[in-house]
């Protein structure tokens, strides 16, 4: 592991002096391959294959569809800049050697861009969060959200159906704004418990009942793939998520979960409630989604794709 010095903290000093350094360290390592995720280093990656490395862009959400829903943007001027932006990602993507893409959405967008386009979806390892193969469900009376608590993840719908509940709402992650934490730290339904190590993780899953990613219909969200919704699917416990045609289309396909309007706190309710009260359907849900992991929806299979590209370049 090769270091920069960390920066400080505000996103102009990340995106020139940060990026700048990353530049340097990579000229001073003179590696045959760079792989990059951050789209602020897209100017260090045409740099380097102006150099004659070989470079690949690995895409984990659709930028310009982001961009409309940053809140630190002023909404004057989230549209021209996602253009611009989209202008930009779109004419570095063309040049650079490979493009690794997150969801199979972001996939068809940049297969019209650069033919060297593989989907490499990020789902979990088989075996980090399920903790008993032999037993995959041990209800707590609880339902749990786990990453980060931002509004536009839906945590004011979520804060508002847990009124509505008949056991506890466990909520793990970084929260923003910070505001929000004396909310949750004083609702008799919700317990929140900070930002958890991996093993953490998975003990709270093996102890809840399902899990809620019921993000809210912005752009982005609309045609992203959680990776929470496959961590729930890998401890073996069933996932209630937003309507959104993709995500109930795995949902659906599986049988392993709820979809639900994410804007309506008593639709999420009603479908926390349906499962905590009933435990046979939760955990049949809970199995389906563990078989869809263990044969499709994991990192072993995944990484197979991402070994192929790199072996390629050996060719």
């Amino acid at each position: 592991m090769i270091g920069v010095r960390k920066g400080k903290g505000n996103r102009l000093h990340r995106m020139t002096q940060t990026v700048l350094e990353v530049f340097n360290k990579a000229k001073e390592v003179d590696a045959d391959i760079y792989h990059f995720h951050d789209p602020e280093l897209l100017p260090v990656g045409l740099a380097l294959k102006k150099r004659g490395k070989i470079v690949i862009y690995d895409i984990h959400e659709d930028l310009p569809r982001a961009i409309l829903s940053k809140p630190w943007i002023s909404s004057f001027i989230r549209k021209p800049i996602a253009n611009i932006i989209e202008f930009f990602e779109n004419y570095c993507a063309r040049k650079l050697d490979y493009l690794m893409t997150a969801t199979p959405y972001i996939t068809k967008r940049f297969n019209q861009i650069n033919k060297n386009t593989v989907n490499i979806n990020n789902f979990p390892l088989l075996e980090e969060l399920i903790t008993d193969p032999g037993s995959l469900f041990n209800s707590h009376g609880q339902v749990c959200y786990i990453g980060g608590l931002v509004p536009i993840r839906g945590m004011y719908q979520l804060i508002k159906a847990a009124d509505l509940i008949e056991g506890k709402m466990i909520f793990a992650g970084p929260v923003h704004p910070k505001e929000m934490e004396l909310t949750l730290s004083n609702h008799r339904n919700i317990e929140y418990v900070g930002v958890l190590k991996r093993p953490e993780v998975r003990e709270l899953l093996h102890l809840s009942v399902a899990g809620i990613v019921t993000f809210l219909p912005e752009p982005n969200n609309v045609n992203a793939q959680p990776n929470k919704m496959f961590e729930y699917m890998s401890a073996g416990i069933p996932v209630i998520c937003s309507d959104f045609p993709l995500w109930r289309s795995i949902i659906e396909k599986y049988k392993c979960g709820i979809c639900v309007n994410p804007e309506s706190p008593e639709a999420i309710a009603d479908a926390i409630n349906y499962l905590l009260n009933n435990h046979d359907v939760a955990q049949k849900m809970g199995m389906n989604g563990r078989l869809a992991i263990e044969s499709e929806f994991n990192w072993e299979e995944e990484s197979k794709k991402m070994i192929e590209v790199y072996k390629s370049f050996g060719k």
